[in-house]
């Protein structure tokens, strides 16, 4: 039998079609406005029914006995034990010493405000999400620029400029658009520090200097403005600060900046003068930009080019969402008036969205370890892997071990869980009906459906949260039995039912789509237009413009210690198989370990008489792990691509060892994960 759905392996939320065999999952297909032959393959969806029903899979719920194993329980059993840990600090009056951390395997929809609005009504303020790390940072810089994050209407433009990016590995619908217009004339520009095959198809193919994205963004404006390159209606009429921003950029000229980081000034230019000639163009940043120590500015810096060539909002260019009308969830009124969160240095990332909250995920082990600003005592994590994930790997394991009281919800054993009191299984996005993210935040409205029966006694989300916040005295605020229930009341002021999105699984579209929404309604900032200068930012004490202040001295991890670590480590790459540390148990998906390795330049490889297949200590100040080579010209000379994500499946190989958790980005709590100096030998 075919049923529609939304697969959630990943956070693409990709429509799919799905074959049940005798209630089984048997295949799925992604869905796509191209033909099958012409579709980027997804391997995940490949192997779905190995992970739907892998042996590796947690079907029951698990407590730790006192000599440290695990045994089954039931689930009465578990939650009651959950739920009397809950009571237990709140009868200490600090139910601020329970946090709940967030990764995103849960989805961002619906299952983020049902966590809300458990831990909102229980009284603490501390329900954290990992945005800090990933693109709810871009994401904050969007919005103080124009007021929302832009999606890219790829498939309509006649120029795309991917910053950061391969979708073939991330976001397959996106990869298709760009497949498409590219096939049609479309002019292609790849900024990455990293020869990917979109890059090897490129028109140009800008190799960037890793974490120096906003010096290029800023040379890309100057040349622009210098060669009245504008958007002059748009930007006379629509936008506050150009005066400001053609003056800082004045002092980013392109043969000044280019040759430092690594780039040609004539191809500088000429990726310039494409973007910002060819209409429509669009802009498609992505997560090369997350996990830097610059995020903020430099995704300012890639913002405002939007503006400049007049390209946000209009047809091919990068659209605004239309978000439909939703009854709030997240409760945040319950919460007691004078309690902070652990992530109160951060009061701007905390508070530019009326849904993301908290996404500071480094100060929970801040609050664990150093009680500061005050001490956790009690963490769920749940669709996350901190251990693995997080920067400093060691210190966030040390920070899980001293915590009194630590539940995980998960569809696997991780590192993480490992650690655990408790365990709960969580089904899988074919085993639940959710609201994702995807469907909220623009239209159409597309329901992940459920499509089978939960594996083993795994529970969906929503189940886990609403039966825990129940037991914990909340009856009236979970008052839904059903996933379609609380989907309905939620959906209510948009006047969409889970029954009508089931009678239209491609999609209920509340609103048709509009082009050059600020024409009528501005921009949902102070000014109400496209901000190039931010006042808030001003008035806050950061730097209005981008790079005002300059270019920050330690845009790099440990770079004040280049002498000793002469090296750029860059994390990498996102590999279509896997979504961040998950299913790399899965040996379908596995392929022998295929991957796991450092990719060195031949040049930097034959100063040490590196072969292919060597093992290589890569080493910073705060750690080492091992891995074998990779003699690539894939990455430039002077950096070296470091495998990510296999921390779970071999401890050895936790990239995170390497990652300094010391500094982080004033405004996003952002360390630099993603780029850092080391240093490379062979064993």
């Amino acid at each position: 039998m075919k049923k529609d759905t939304v697969c959630r392996m990943c956070s693409s939320c990709c429509p799919v079609e799905v074959e049940v065999v005798a209630g089984k999952l048997v295949s799925a297909q992604r869905k796509s406005f191209l033909s099958k032959d012409l579709r980027s393959p997804c391997l995940k969806l490949q192997a779905v029914a190995d992970i739907v029903y892998s042996d590796k899979r947690l079907t029951t719920p698990l407590i730790r006995e006192k000599d440290g194993a695990f045994r089954q329980a039931s689930w009465d059993e578990a939650l009651d034990l959950v739920a009397e840990r809950f009571k237990h600090y709140q009868g200490q009056a600090r139910p601020e010493a329970v946090g709940w951390l967030r990764g995103m395997a849960a989805d961002w929809g619906s299952p983020w405000d049902y966590a809300n609005r458990l831990m909102n009504c229980y009284g603490s303020p501390n329900t954290i999400g990992n945005g800090s790390i990933c693109f709810v940072a871009r994401e904050m810089a969007h919005t103080y620029t124009y007021g929302a994050m832009a999606f890219p209407e790829a498939a309509k433009a006649k120029c795309i400029l991917v910053w950061g990016k391969h979708d073939a590995d991330t976001t397959l619908g996106v990869a298709d658009a760009i497949n498409h217009a590219t096939s049609n004339g479309a002019k292609l520009i790849v900024v990455d520090p990293i020869q990917t095959p979109l890059a090897r198809k490129a028109d140009i193919w800008l190799q960037i200097k890793p974490g120096h994205d906003g010096l290029l963004a800023m040379a890309m404006i100057n040349e622009i403005i210098t060669q009245d390159l504008i958007d002059h209606e748009f930007v006379e009429g629509f936008t506050t600060g150009f005066e400001q921003l053609r003056e800082v950029a004045g002092r980013y000229a392109i043969d000044t900046i280019a040759p430092g980081i690594w780039l040609d000034p004539q191809q500088v230019r000429e990726a310039a003068r494409l973007y910002a000639t060819i209409k429509p163009a669009c802009l498609i940043d992505g997560n090369g930009l997350d996990m830097q120590l610059d995020i903020f500015q430099s995704t300012r810096a890639v913002a405002c080019l939007r503006g400049l060539t007049g390209n946000i909002d209009r047809s091919g260019g990068d659209v605004l969402p239309q978000p439909i009308s939703l009854r709030p969830l997240q409760a945040r009124d319950r919460l007691p008036v004078g309690v902070t969160p652990i992530t109160a240095a951060y009061p701007l990332f905390n508070s530019f969205s009326e849904t993301w909250g908290n996404q500071v995920q480094s100060c929970v082990v801040d609050a664990i370890l150093d009680q500061k600003p005050y001490g956790l005592k009690m963490l769920v994590v749940q669709a996350g892997n901190p251990v693995v994930t997080m920067a400093d790997s060691s210190r966030a394991h040390r920070a899980m071990q001293e915590l009194e009281f630590l539940v995980v919800i998960d569809m696997f054993m991780t590192r993480t869980a490992e650690l655990a009191d408790v365990i709960l299984p969580a089904a899988g996005c074919f085993e639940k009906t959710q609201l994702n993210r995807a469907a909220t935040r623009n239209n159409p409205i597309i329901l992940q459906n459920q499509v089978i029966e939960a594996v083993g006694q795994s529970w969906p989300d929503w189940k886990i949260v609403f039966e825990l916040g129940r037991r914990i005295g909340l009856e009236q605020e979970f008052p839904w039995h059903s996933a379609e229930a609380a989907i309905d009341d939620q959906l209510a002021p948009a006047g969409v039912t889970v029954e009508r999105l089931r009678q239209e699984p491609d999609g209920v579209r509340v609103e048709g789509l509009r082009h050059e929404k600020y024409r009528q309604d501005g921009f949902a900032t102070p000014s109400g237009k496209f901000e190039f200068f931010s006042r808030r930012l001003e008035e806050n004490g950061h730097a209005g413009l981008p790079y005002a202040d300059g270019f920050p001295e330690k845009a790099i991890s440990f770079a004040e210690q280049q002498d000793d670590f002469p090296l750029i480590g860059i994390s990498g790459r996102r590999d279509i198989r896997f979504t961040n540390s998950q299913y790399r148990i899965i040996p379908a998906l596995l392929k022998n370990e295929e991957g796991c390795v450092v990719d060195i330049h031949p040049l930097d490889a034959a100063q040490q008489q590196i072969e292919d297949g060597d093992q290589l200590q890569i080493t910073t100040p705060k750690g080492a792990i091992t891995m074998s080579a990779r003699v690539s010209p894939v990455v430039h000379p002077g950096s070296v691509r470091i495998a990510w994500g296999w921390g779970d499946y071999k401890a050895d190989w936790n990239l995170n060892t390497l990652t300094d958790d010391e500094v982080r980005n004033p405004i996003t709590g952002t360390p630099g994960q993603r780029t850092f100096m080391c240093r490379v030998s062979k064993v």
